[in-house]
């Protein structure tokens, strides 16, 4: 749980795992920090792939990653049945859920299926730390825009809503992501919000944005809100530093 108890999200614009020799994969700063924010000295992490489909590679890669931390790693699997006999129960006992980027739009219609949007308000009401990126940054704002349905980005309406924002990820790193985001908040089909480049993390404590962090010295975070006349005011926000590994 929560250092505070209180509910926490980490929403990463990009960068969670950063290569390690031959397609492995090492935990960023980012990472650390969601971890710290458990206030556990071994905290109990489950993985949800579920926006990659669940592919075992990507999960077994995420294993690995962790493998080097004092950490408990679990995930939960949807695909083809769960993999866990009770979904509340175990995400309940969690004190991290994470979440892999990949199809933003598969990933809300199978947890709404199988009822983990309910389960996860539940656990983050909990104190239950919830982190991920792109797919597992957006899905717990009102929208964004996204790739789900192919390479030119949609816009996402339908988000689970806990946050009451909009949300961008990779902000810095694909040249859609600002302009549609920019363009959905000033015609008002979405709420205003905060974007994040690669390597940066958006921190709510409940539904209030603290602070952004990050472990790249280029790395940035933005709030945009509507200024009428069709058009968006966008503030940089400075983030935090982190320690490098």
């Amino acid at each position: 749980m929560s250092t505070d108890g209180q509910p926490h999200i980490l929403a990463i614009g990009g960068g969670t795992f950063l290569p390690n020799g031959r397609e492995g994969l090492t935990p960023s700063p980012l990472l650390r920090y969601a971890l710290d924010l458990t206030g556990e000295d071994r905290p109990r992490v489950c993985l949800l792939g579920t926006a990659l489909g669940d592919g075992a590679e990507y999960v077994a890669r995420g294993y690995s990653a962790l493998s080097g931390l004092d950490v408990e790693t679990s995930h939960l699997a949807l695909f083809p049945m769960p993999n866990v006999a009770d979904i509340r129960s175990h995400l309940l006992s969690q004190d991290l859920v994470y979440v892999f980027g990949g199809s933003v739009a598969n990933l809300l219609a199978l947890w709404r299926l199988h009822g983990l949007d309910e389960v996860l308000r539940e656990a983050w009401y909990e104190g239950v730390v919830l982190a991920g990126q792109s797919a597992g940054a957006l899905c717990w704002h009102v929208g964004g825009n996204t790739d789900s349905f192919g390479p030119d980005l949609r816009p996402l309406t339908d988000g689970l809503g806990f946050l009451p924002y909009s949300c961008g990820v990779h902000y810095d790193s694909d040249e859609q992501r600002r302009p549609l985001l920019q363009r959905l908040i000033a015609e008002g089909a979405l709420p205003s919000g905060y974007a994040a480049d690669e390597g940066v993390g958006l921190h709510y404590v409940g539904t209030e944005f603290v602070q952004a962090v990050s472990y790249r010295e280029e790395g940035r975070a933005y709030s945009i809100e509507p200024n009428g006349a069709g058009a968006v005011k966008e503030t940089t926000i400075e983030p935090r530093m982190l320690s490098d590994l």
